[in-house]
């Protein structure tokens, strides 16, 4: 058995992925973000866009360069959103329905 940190409460496995994302909000443009790591439930993301507390987005995570893998089309819910940097906001997103 693994030891977990007692602060963590997300159960579901996380895979690191630092691919190209674009999240698409319901009113505005098309924002380019990056996709830190995904899990079955969810997903962390990193963009100069802030959204709305329990916003819905809808996200396109590009597959690794030279992957023949399918884009992963989803509509997530904004669970948590904080500063990263001047500019920068980590997103922690709960998958609602997956797309494609």
């Amino acid at each position: 058995m693994t030891a977990r940190n007692p602060q963590e409460r997300r159960l579901d496995r996380r895979i690191p992925l630092g691919c190209p994302a674009l999240l698409r909000p319901r009113v505005g443009q098309p924002v380019m973000a990056q996709c830190l790591e995904l899990s079955v439930g969810g997903m962390t993301l990193v963009t100069a866009y802030v959204p709305g507390a329990g916003e819905v987005l809808e996200v396109e995570i590009m597959p690794p360069q030279g992957s023949r893998t399918p884009a992963l089309k989803a509509k997530v819910q904004v669970k948590r959103c904080h500063q990263a940097g001047v500019g920068r906001y980590e997103l922690g997103v709960a998958i609602v329905q997956v797309l494609a």
